[in-house]
């Protein structure tokens, strides 16, 4: 088997041992076979967003050169929690929960890598029927000091925060997972690196070869800071309509312009290179975001899509007249009342009340100067008032 190493080497973050890859490779020619790439999800939300694919884009890489892929759907885990990343318990799901995200992630793979071509394994076949012998034995193979390395564990210990115990067996139960499918390679976020590091640790525990860890860079979210996550509201999902998704990606901060770049699309490097230097030679960055947010809305819906999206964002967003482009206007019933959900709704009906509903959670919607979070609220129709929904929309009510 030849391999693309340069490839499978791109836009990684760190990879652990860093001659690893290199080394696995070099085993499967002298063994015959294929590596065994691992990568697992907890389906703690029904979508997958641009900051996932960047793994997933990864994981194709080495589908593409014929290797064996196993993705594990964490519904045994997910029924936890997992607190990577975060200063606080993260609460399980139920099992309809579970059952419902998990279902929805493995359609929204499809969306990167050919599914027909993968092993979805879901980690309840092996912890649902394990003996509580066994799991003292597991958990045994790791030391508290190991795991209070973990960064959110130690800040929230420091902090006097609590560390619930159910948390910390956490990481080991993920790690287990590499155990039983004996992983070869694990891909993950660099915020999975811990995780991941555990399951090699508990192979050669159980006295297996240890996978190497390969984790990918974090894509920024919409605010240019924070990591890309539902969470924070800062998410461009797989799911989004065409248009959205190409007012999301043009509404990047230029700073995370050739982030999104290397890591969101599927330009060719050649291409990559030629962009990054028009940037550095004082191309409009405006240029560069809308070669950015075609290729993202191809890649995830069509060409077609692709084109109407660019169109649709350069008539309502870039050739307005200043009067237009101050605002639209909601025609209202004078000196009613209406719930602020109502009157997002009746300003935006093409975006789901859920997505609305989140949006005014997440304190993205103003009336005149008040940032407004509560759905139930009664607003007063009262010509003349601005409402913003997002960065993108704003409607002035007319009489």
């Amino acid at each position: 088997m030849k391999e693309n190493i340069d490839k499978l080497l791109s836009n990684i973050a760190i990879m652990e041992p860093p001659s690893g890859l290199q080394d696995k490779l070099a085993l499967a020619r002298q063994e015959n076979r294929k590596l065994t790439i691992k990568l697992g999800f907890d389906p703690t939300a029904p979508d997958l967003h641009l900051g996932h694919a960047v793994v997933l884009k990864k994981l194709k890489d080495f589908q593409d050169e014929g290797h064996r892929i196993v993705v594990i759907i964490g519904d045994f885990t997910a029924g936890i929690g997992d607190p990577t990343g975060r200063n606080k318990l993260r609460p399980p799901l139920t099992p309809e929960q579970i059952n419902k995200n998990s279902q929805t992630y493995i359609n929204q793979l499809a969306k990167v890598i050919n599914i027909e071509n993968i092993e979805i394994r879901k980690n309840s076949e092996w912890f649902n029927n394990m003996p509580f012998s066994n799991i003292i034995k597991l958990i045994s193979k790791i030391t508290l000091a190991q795991i209070m390395h973990r960064d959110d564990f130690k800040t929230r210990f420091e902090s006097k925060a609590p560390v619930h115990l159910h948390e910390i067996i956490y990481p080991i139960l993920q790690g287990y997972d590499s155990v039983m499918i004996d992983a070869d390679i694990e891909l993950g976020g660099t915020d999975q690196l811990f995780n991941n590091l555990v399951g090699r640790t508990l192979q050669e525990a159980y006295e297996k070869k240890g996978q190497i860890v390969i984790t990918m860079p974090l894509l920024e979210g919409l605010d240019g800071i924070e990591k890309m996550s539902k969470s924070k509201n800062n998410y461009i999902g797989l799911t989004d309509n065409a248009n959205d998704m190409y007012g999301k990606v043009m509404s990047i901060p230029d700073s995370v312009i050739i982030n999104y770049l290397t890591l969101a699309t599927d330009m060719e490097a050649e291409k990559q290179s030629a962009i990054v230097s028009q940037l550095e030679l004082g191309l409009n960055p405006m240029k560069i975001k809308k070669d950015i947010a075609y290729n993202i809305v191809k890649r995830y819906h069509d060409d077609i899509s692709a084109k109407e999206a660019a169109e649709h964002f350069e008539r309502v967003v870039q050739k307005r007249t200043p009067e237009e482009a101050d605002h639209d206007v909601l025609i209202l019933p004078k000196g009613s009342y209406i719930t602020l959900l109502d009157l997002c709704s009746s300003a935006l009906p093409a975006i789901s009340r859920s997505e609305l509903r989140r949006l005014i959670r997440s304190g993205a919607v103003r009336v005149d100067k008040s940032k407004e979070d509560d759905e139930i609220k009664n607003i007063e129709v009262i010509p003349g008032t601005l409402i913003w929904i997002g960065k993108r929309y704003k409607f002035r009510i007319g009489s």
